[in-house]
C-alpha cells in the first residue's frame, strides 16, 4: 500500500504564498497521476491540480495562474506551490497517487488564508 504524508499547511495572509509537500512511500506498483484536492467547510471536495508520471499538468480555472504542482519521479513527491492566496483558497488540502488498481490519500493539510 502507498502511505502519502503531507507537510506545509498554515496560516497565511491574502496575497501570500504557500508550497504544499506530498511523499509517498515506496511502492511495489508504479504511481502513474498525482493530484490534490481541496475540501472547505460545507463544501463538496474539489479537485485543484493532477500531474502525470510524465509531467503533464493541469489546474482548475479557479486556481489557473496562482496555483502550479510538480514532481519529484525519483522522489515520488508532489508539491503544490500557491501564490496570491485569497480567502477562499481556505480549505483543507489532500494529496492523492494512483497506480494501475487504487487511488490513495494523504491525511490532508489546513490552509488557511485570513488577515
Amino acid at each position: 500500500q502507498v502511505q502519502l504524508v503531507e507537510s506545509g499547511g498554515g496560516l497565511v495572509q491574502p496575497g501570500g504564498s504557500l508550497r504544499l509537500s506530498c511523499a509517498a512511500s515506496r511502492s511495489t506498483f508504479s504511481i502513474n497521476n498525482m493530484a490534490w484536492y481541496r475540501q472547505a467547510p460545507g463544501k463538496k471536495r474539489e479537485l485543484v491540480a493532477t500531474i502525470t508520471s510524465g509531467g503533464s499538468t493541469n489546474v482548475a480555472d479557479s486556481v489557473k495562474g496562482r496555483f502550479t504542482i510538480s514532481r519529484e519521479n525519483t522522489k515520488n513527491t508532489v508539491y503544490l506551490q500557491m501564490n496570491s492566496l485569497k480567502p477562499e483558497d481556505t480549505a483543507v488540502y489532500y494529496c492523492t497517487a494512483n497506480t494501475y488498481w487504487n487511488v490513495y490519500w494523504g491525511q490532508g493539510t489546513q490552509v488557511t488564508v485570513s488577515s
